[in-house]
C-alpha cells in the first residue's frame, strides 16, 4: 500500500463524548491532515458499530481519507471500508486476507519480529507495533521496545506504524527507526485545538519520516 497513507493514523475513541461531539473531532483531524483513520470503538453492538462507522465513512470519503475499521470484519465490509486492522487475538490473518480480497488494506497488529513476518506472509499490508510508551486505551499493554520496532522495520519489506502512548512531544525517539507513520489516539482525540495539535505531528513526521 501507499506508504505515505499511513503518516499519521488517527485512531477513534469516544472517551465521553456525544456523538456530534466525535463526529465534529474526526472531521477536524480530516479537514486538517490526518491521513489515515481507524474506528476502534469497544462495547458497541453489532448495529451501533455499523451506523457509527457509516457516519464516519461519510467524513472520510469527504476528504478522501481511508477508513480502516478495527477487529470488525463484518462492520468493514458492510459499510465498504478501505480496509480492516486485527489485532493478536483475533482472526487468522490469512482468513482476514481471504475475506477481504487482494483490494482491501489489511493491517496487522505485531509486537515481535516473528508475528510481523508471519502477518506479512499470511497477506498483511502494513503493521501496527506497540505500545511504544504506556497508554491509558489499553491498560496494561506490555510495551515495545523502540529497538524491537526498528528490527521490524528492518526485516518486513511493508510499511510498520508506531502506536501506543504517542504525542507530539514524544515522536522525535523515531528519528532512523524506518516506520511509515504514527498512530495517535488520544493526543489528538482529546487536543484543546486538534487542528492545531494535528499540525503539530504533521511538521515533526516531516523530520521522522524520510
Amino acid at each position: 500500500m501507499n506508504r505515505e497513507a499511513l503518516r499519521l493514523y488517527l485512531v477513534t475513541n469516544r472517551y465521553q463524548d456525544s456523538l456530534e461531539s466525535f463526529l465534529e473531532k474526526v472531521e477536524k483531524a480530516c479537514r486538517s491532515g490526518v491521513t489515515i483513520v481507524q474506528l476502534r470503538e469497544k462495547n458497541l453492538t453489532t448495529n451501533q458499530y455499523y451506523q457509527l462507522a457509516k457516519q464516519v465513512k461519510e467524513i472520510t470519503d469527504a476528504y478522501q481519507v481511508p477508513l480502516i475499521i478495527d477487529d470488525r470484519l463484518d462492520v468493514c465490509l458492510a459499510v465498504d471500508a478501505a480496509g480492516l486492522h486485527i489485532g493478536d487475538d483475533e482472526l487468522p490473518v490469512s482468513v482476514a486476507r481471504k475475506v477481504l480480497g487482494p483490494e482491501k488494506i489489511l493491517g496487522v497488529t505485531a509486537k515481535t519480529v516473528k508475528r510481523a513476518l508471519e502477518a506479512e506472509e499470511s497477506g498483511a499490508d502494513y503493521l501496527g507495533t506497540g505500545a511504544i510508551f504506556p497508554t491509558t486505551t489499553k491498560e496494561n499493554a506490555p510495551i515495545t521496545l523502540i529497538s524491537t520496532l526498528n528490527d521490524i522495520c528492518q526485516r518486513v519489506s511493508i510499511p510498520v506504524v508506531a502506536i501506543g502512548g504517542l504525542t507530539s512531544e514524544n515522536i522525535d525517539q523515531f528519528i532512523g527507526t524506518g516506520i511509515a507513520g504514527v498512530a495517535v489516539v488520544r493526543d489528538l482525540m482529546q487536543a484543546e485545538d486538534i487542528e492545531a495539535k494535528t499540525q503539530a505531528f504533521l511538521t515533526k513526521l516531516d523530520d521522522i519520516i524520510s
